[in-house]
């Protein structure tokens, strides 16, 4: 049988994978066997083949499973599926907020690369600063915006592929392919909420396949959702104390804990196909994503918040004078107000000495603002658009006579325009507003492709594919400047009052501006069957950046028929993770908790001369060599997978640990252009920073057969994942973040499903194990604030009643016996008693607790 490859099939190559996990259930055993089969691209841009014969094993997720999923949000879909697919809530964590990381086999977001229909796909403009743990610095894709109703299936692919893709692909590979249907459609509408009654999810989706004259097709599908905020929130002991001594103003609870709220989340995306002369198909596809998110941020205690309510710890109120702000000398008459005799933090609203500062016009102090502290929320408008087009078909005429081809252009832009309410400027004394406009980031790329596939006879068992190829990229990263008052210096800074909009300072124009990077590469993939049960293959890429330089990588593949049910494969390659324009040049400035006390941190490029004076550098790519080596074993409705994996990554690329900005180096610092260094606690930058060994193991198995009177489906997915941190720098890293390297995310996971099928009814009941992990708070991982969490087990369940052959009604739920998460440790050390937060945010499972559902779907 030939295996020759027609090009028409190349946008469904998507890279080569270490472990298959679920294959489709469906309601009989003929359709159980034909997914087994199922056909897929394992990124060799040879034939497409069955799961079971590909070199290396692929995930393939159906629109139907990735629905199974009480979640509105992609990310959480494919972690009810994906085993060693990663992704927690970031309830404060700056921009994360926004946009979550995920990751792939322990290692960071952006190295696993994201296509749609075989192309790749844009970053975010949002990059993790905070609260990732293993994704600290991370810049991904963001897939939320990719609705389960626009695909066809998922393909996750756990093996490097720089050799066919480039940068980004060291875990690995996901493929989102998108629906293809020329008739039909649907539109459900689903509804759910978090047991505690809070978190209420909408949602409405929809697809409709049209013709597209006798051969084309045109496929639209939206999605619409708004989601509300939780709260899984205790009151801060220093916010009760000021309650109960008389202070009003001051909420309870005082910091919210929980997911951000998420208002008008439209996405539409669009995937049209049509055939023209000559045996080739023209192709457009491409989306329009846009919502709107707030989130909450830490209290600020009216007492003691540094360069706002106080200098000194919460000895004494910071009380600004109006002679010296405005050039003169001092005319405050009150110089220091105390706290309680007792030495309390009690309410010194009513003190004798607070009074007569506000009887003096030449005083002020931020408590006449927030008399109670504050609690900004942070949020902002996250859009995103993308828009793909080519042509692919065979040559007849011409020196490329007997070839196929695949011309393709694409462009994506992600755009987060951020914004932050209850908050104010310290420096601008009583003039200060309270909402401010921060600024934006824009992410914008551009992409050319054209490749080229032809079969050679070279007297082996089957044609020799080869294919050859170029792509041409620009990826460019812009800061836009937030409105004045979000980063102005205003008159009282000299006196110690921080400067910008406090909790996320804007932008200011000297770090608004666009930076860009160009690359070409080359690549070639050949691939055979030496015999008519030995394939092997080999792909090569050359790739050259206007910044840093080149980079050459390789992959071989191979794949050995032991018996008609039993072969093994194996795979070698090396990998590179170019560091993206966004972590060469981003400016942000943070708060964080460090040893329970909030601190100002200030992320600079790591060219910046306040980077570089405490050792930061130019960055270079990350490079990885990986190993695998499984086997595939297929009888009848028994079908299993095990592979084991080992991944060396040399000069990863993070965000540094918090440095200390030194009293002692204030005056070096000034000399070399830093402005406030007073103003900032410490210091982060982007580096190469360390090197990783991640080592694994994937055991999938499904089983089918007629039981109950219906059609039943077993499945199980298993993986075992562990990252030892081999180097590190401890000058810009410290033990806490290796810790959450090596073990911040289980060792062990896995889930148990079983879908059961009947005329009119279906179900399936799934377990999912997280074992023990590295838990934090915060990202402080010192004592009281981080420990090993307990391994957990928690439950999904579904029911559908098919009540007619369009109307199909649905009721569900995730975690459904309500398995709470790790409990933060309480204590006069402990974060329970000090953030306001019950649960730890770094985690395997939603903290939120039982979501329950209901969806009703109309299909025509």
């Amino acid at each position: 049988m030939s295996r020759t490859f027609k090009l028409g099939h190349l946008t469904l190559a998507v890279g080569l994978a270490l472990g298959s996990q679920h294959v489709v259930a469906e309601e009989n055993t003929a359709a159980a066997d034909e997914n087994i089969e199922q056909i897929v691209v394992v990124g060799s841009r040879a034939a497409p083949r069955s799961i079971a014969d590909s070199p290396v094993p692929v995930d393939v997720i159906s629109s139907d499973e990735l629905s199974k999923s009480g979640s509105s949000d992609m990310l959480d879909m494919l972690q009810s599926t994906v085993p060693s697919f990663n992704v927690r809530a970031q309830p404060i964590s700056d921009a994360a907020t926004l946009i979550r990381p995920v990751n792939l086999r322990g290692l960071s977001s952006d190295s696993t690369l994201v296509l749609v229909n075989g192309k790749r796909r844009h970053r975010a403009s949002v990059i993790a600063f905070q609260g990732g743990g293993v994704n600290d610095g991370a810049q991904g894709a963001d897939i939320s915006v990719i609705p389960s109703v626009a695909l066809k299936q998922v393909e996750v692919l756990r093996d490097g592929a720089s050799a066919q893709y480039g940068s980004d692909a060291i875990a690995g590979v996901m493929n989102f392919i998108l629906r293809d249907d020329r008739d039909g459609g649907s539109i459900s509408v689903k509804y759910g909420e978090y047991g505690e009654g809070d978190g209420g999810a909408t949602t409405v989706d929809g697809f409709i396949g049209l013709p597209f004259t006798d051969d084309g097709f045109a496929n639209f599908s939206f999605q619409l959702k708004n989601v509300d905020a939780t709260s899984r929130s205790v009151q801060r002991p220093d916010a009760a104390n000021l309650i109960a001594q008389g202070n009003t103003a001051v909420a309870d609870p005082a910091q919210v804990w929980g997911n951000p709220e998420i208002e008008d989340d439209i996405t539409v995306f669009a995937n049209i196909g049509l055939d023209v002369a000559n045996g080739k198909e023209a192709y457009l596809f491409g989306n329009y994503s846009e919502r709107d998110v707030t989130g909450g941020f830490y209290y600020r205690n009216p007492h003691n918040r540094g360069n706002v309510y106080s200098l000194d710890g919460g000895e004494t109120l910071l009380v600004g004078d109006v002679g010296l702000a405005n050039g003169g000398e001092a005319s405050c008459a009150t110089v220091n107000i105390p706290k309680n005799a007792d030495g309390s933090d009690g309410n010194l609203l009513t003190s004798p000495e607070y009074l007569a500062m506000l009887d003096d016009p030449n005083c002020f102090s931020m408590n006449q603002i927030f008399p109670g502290g504050y609690t900004p929320q942070f949020g902002g408008n996250i859009t995103d658009t993308s828009l793909t087009a080519g042509v692919r078909g065979d040559i007849y005429s011409g020196w490329l006579e007997g070839w196929s081809f695949d011309l393709s252009g694409s462009v994506g832009r992600n755009a987060s325009s951020f914004l932050l309410k209850n908050s104010l400027n310290p420096s601008l004394g009583l003039d200060t507003p309270t909402d401010f406009k921060t600024g934006s980031y824009i992410q914008l790329e551009k992409t050319f492709n054209f490749d080229l596939v032809r079969a050679f006879d070279i007297g082996t068992a089957e044609d020799l594919n080869f294919a050859v190829g170029a792509e041409w990229r620009e990826e460019s990263f812009e800061i836009v400047a937030g409105e004045e008052a979000s980063w102005k210096a205003g008159p009282y800074a000299a006196q110690g009052f921080n400067i910008g909009s406090h909790g996320f300072k804007g932008f200011g124009p000297e770090s608004a501006g666009i930076n860009e990077r160009r690359n070409v590469a080359f690549y070639t993939d050949v691939e055979t069957y030496l015999t008519e049960g030995w394939m092997v293959g080999a792909a090569l890429r050359y790739e050259d950046y206007s910044t840093f330089g080149d980079t050459l990588d390789y992959k071989i593949t191979t794949q050995f028929e032991l018996t008609d049910s039993l072969s093994l494969r194996a795979s070698h390659n090396t990998g590179f993770r170019a560091p993206t324009v966004g972590q060469a040049n981003v400016v942000n400035t943070q708060t964080s908790i460090v040893n329970g006390d909030l601190i100002q941190s200030f992320l600079a490029p790591p060219t910046d001369p306040l980077s570089s004076f405490y050792g930061g550098k130019e960055l270079t790519p990350e490079e990885s060599t990986s190993y695998a080596a499984g086997l595939v074993y297929q009888s009848g409705d028994f079908f299993m997978t095990i592979d084991g994996y080992s991944i060396e990554v040399t000069d990863r690329l993070a965000q540094s640990s918090q440095i200390d900005v030194r009293a002692e180096d204030y005056a070096q610092l000034r000399s070399l252009g830093v402005r406030n260094p007073g103003l900032i606690s410490a210091v982060t930058f982007f580096n190469n920073d360390f090197d990783t060994t991640t080592q694994g193991v994937d055991v999938v198995a499904n089983y089918s057969m007629n039981l109950f009177d219906g059609f039943t489906k077993f499945s199980l997915a298993y993986n075992f994942n562990d990252t030892t941190v081999d180097k590190f720098d401890p000058t810009t890293t410290n033990e806490g973040k290796v810790r959450r390297l090596e073990d911040g995310i289980p060792d062990h996971q896995a889930t148990f499903t079983v879908n059961q099928s009947w005329d009119s009814f279906g179900a399936f009941v799934r377990m999912n194990y997280f074992g023990e992990y590295f838990a934090t708070h915060a990202d402080d991982t010192s004592s009281g604030w981080s420990e090993m969490a307990d391994s957990a087990i928690t439950f999904d369940a579904e029911l559908n009643w098919y009540a007619t052959d369009e109307l199909t009604f649905t009721v569900g739920g995730n975690n459904i016996f309500d398995q709470e998460a790790q409990e933060l440790q309480k204590g006069p050390e402990g974060a329970y008693s000090i953030v306001g937060g019950k649960y730890y945010e770094s985690g395997p499972f939603d903290y939120n607790g039982a979501f329950y559902y209901v969806k009703a779907k109309y299909s025509f």
